[in-house]
């Protein structure tokens, strides 16, 4: 497990794990879970991270090794109406409501 810092992010610990699919596959890859939580010591267990009310966990495949997209923030089941997307630069808040739509670059 290793845990990262940056500028405007909150600290997450990865964690290797295997994404069993409804479909009847499965990838490898990594989850990330948050370095600390209020409701116990150390970092938050993937049970914690799946009993979390947004019903939304990141996931890297290992093959492909997809990292964040905007469609991932998009399609979060939260109610929250801004989110962030993080450059190497800088940080944009974009109000979920203005978003007509979006797409893949590729």
């Amino acid at each position: 497990m290793h845990a990262s810092v940056s500028g405007f992010s909150i600290p997450r610990v990865a964690i290797q794990a295997t994404l069993l699919q409804t479909s009847g596959g499965k990838r490898e890859g990594e989850i990330y879970v948050m370095e600390r939580v209020p409701q116990h010591a150390g970092h938050e267990t993937p049970l914690d991270m799946l009993n979390r009310p947004e019903g939304f966990f990141p996931f890297k495949p290992k093959k492909d090794g997809g990292g964040s997209r905007v469609l991932d923030y998009l399609n979060a089941s939260n109610n929250e109406a801004f989110f962030a997307i993080a450059t190497a630069d800088e940080v944009h808040l974009v109000n979920r409501a203005h978003v007509l739509y979006a797409r893949p670059e590729d």
